[in-house]
C-alpha cells in the first residue's frame, strides 16, 4: 500500500509589486492563475491538497480550484497558515509537501523527486547554486564581509517532510521564511536535493514573463489552443460498463456510445484534434467506422498521439473538467491523470470534476458531459 501525500499550497500572498489589489495567487498566466498552476502540478503525486486563501477570497478559490483541492482561511503569517492547514490533514498521512503558490511552474517530476527521498529522509528540500557573489551589509549600507558562496544555496519548495515531523516544528509556533528552518531548529537533519529554474518564486512582471519563457520554451506564437467536449447518455442496458477518464469503474452503470462512450477521453481527443487543425473526433473516429465500434480510450489517444506526432506537433498541456453527479472522481484522480498522461507519452494532464447542483442533464443524473482544452506546440 502506498504512504499517503497530502501537499500545503501557501497562496495567502498579496499582490502589491504587481500593482494588484487582490491575491498574487489570481494573477494570470497564460491560461491558469498561479495557485491553478501549483496545484495541476501536485495533482498526480498526491492525495490531498489543501490551499490557503486570503480572508474573504476562499469562495473565489474554490470556485476556480474545483474538488482538485480544499480551499481554507490562511492566517496572517505564512506559518501560520501551514500551521492552520495541517491540523486539516487527517491521521493516516505519512507525507507532507509545503509548497508556495507563487513557485506557480514548479514541475511535477521535482515533486516527485522530492516524495521519492521521503522513503528515506524525513526532511527534503530542493535548492540550486548561488551565483552571484554575496555579501553582508551592515545598517549604514556598507559591506561587512563576503560571504563564501560554495556552501550557499537558494531554496525552492515543494519542500518534503514526515507529517509527524513537521506538526511537531510547527507545534513551537515560531515564524520562519520557510518550514525547513523550524524542523532545523529542532535538530532534525534536513536532505537537499538539485532543483530547478522553473520553480523559481514569481514576485513581480519581471518574474511573469521568465515564468512564460521557462513554461513555454517555444515562440507563444507556435502555440495552438484547442476545446472539446463531449456527451453520452447512462445506458438502459445495466450489463454496460463504464469507463471513465481511461479508468473502468466498478459496479456503476455505463454510458451508451460507438465506442466506450468515455466521455472525458472523447472530450480530449477533440480539443487535440482542434488544436492541431485536424478536424474533430467524429471526423477521425467516425461512428459509421466499424473498426472504432467499442473502441477504448487507450486507443483513441494513442491514435490522436499518432496524428500530432505526424503532424510535428508536441502536447504542451490537456485539461479536462467532467460534469456528473457520479461517480465521485476524487479517489481516483491521481489514477485518471497517470492513465490519461501515459497513453499521450508523458503529457501534462489536469482532471478536474463538478456537478451542476441538480440542474439540467447531469444535474438529473441522465448522463455525464466533459469538456476539454488542449494547448499544443510546433516542434
Amino acid at each position: 500500500m502506498s504512504k499517503l501525500t497530502a501537499a500545503i499550497v501557501a497562496a495567502a500572498g498579496a499582490g502589491h509589486r504587481f500593482g494588484a489589489n487582490y491575491p498574487k495567487a489570481l494573477i494570470k498566466l497564460v491560461d491558469k492563475t498561479l495557485v491553478e498552476h501549483a496545484v495541476d502540478a501536485l495533482l498526480p503525486v498526491t492525495d490531498l491538497i489543501i490551499v490557503t486563501a486570503p480572508a474573504g477570497y476562499e469562495e473565489k478559490f474554490q470556485e476556480l480550484l474545483l474538488d482538485k483541492a480544499k480551499v481554507i482561511t490562511g492566517g496572517i503569517l505564512r506559518s501560520d497558515s501551514v500551521r492552520i492547514a495541517l491540523q486539516q490533514i487527517p491521521t493516516e498521512y505519512e507525507n507532507v509537501l509545503v509548497h508556495d503558490a507563487a513557485r506557480a511552474i514548479a514541475s511535477t517530476e521535482l515533486a516527485k523527486r522530492v516524495i521519492k527521498e521521503l522513503d528515506s529522509e524525513s526532511a527534503v528540500i530542493p535548492v540550486i547554486e548561488v551565483v552571484d557573489t554575496i555579501k553582508a551589509i551592515d545598517n549604514a549600507g556598507f559591506v561587512q564581509s563576503t560571504l563564501d558562496r560554495t556552501t550557499l544555496k537558494s531554496v525552492q519548495t515543494p519542500q518534503g517532510f514526515k507529517f509527524e515531523l513537521l506538526k511537531k516544528a510547527h507545534s513551537t509556533n515560531l515564524d520562519a521564511t520557510d518550514d525547513a528552518a523550524l524542523v532545523e531548529k529542532l535538530g532534525e537533519k534536513v536532505k537537499t536535493i538539485p532543483g530547478e529554474n522553473r520553480a523559481l518564486k514569481i514576485t513581480n512582471p519581471q518574474d511573469l514573463q521568465t515564468a512564460l519563457r521557462l513554461l513555454y520554451p517555444n515562440d507563444i506564437s507556435a502555440l495552438q489552443v484547442g476545446i472539446g467536449t463531449d456527451t453520452h447518455a447512462f445506458s438502459k442496458n445495466k450489463d454496460r460498463k463504464l469507463w471513465l477518464a481511461g479508468l473502468l469503474w466498478e459496479n456503476e452503470i455505463g454510458v451508451d456510445g460507438h465506442s466506450d462512450g468515455d466521455v472525458a477521453i472523447h472530450a480530449i481527443c477533440d480539443a487535440l484534434l482542434s488544436a492541431a487543425n485536424l478536424g474533430d473526433l467524429g471526423s477521425n473516429f467516425g461512428v459509421n467506422d466499424p473498426k472504432y465500434a467499442d473502441a477504448s480510450g487507450e486507443r483513441l489517444l494513442k491514435e490522436c498521439l499518432a496524428k500530432l506526432t505526424t503532424a510535428n506537433l508536441k502536447i504542451e498541456n490537456v485539461s479536462v473538467q467532467i460534469i456528473a453527479n457520479k461517480p465521485k472522481i476524487a479517489a481516483r484522480r491521481k489514477e485518471a491523470i497517470e492513465t490519461i498522461s501515459k497513453h499521450l507519452n508523458g503529457a501534462v494532464v489536469s482532471v478536474s470534476a463538478t456537478s451542476t447542483d441538480g440542474l439540467g442533464f447531469t444535474g438529473e443524473g441522465k448522463g455525464i458531459s466533459a469538456i476539454a482544452s488542449a494547448l499544443v506546440s510546433k516542434v
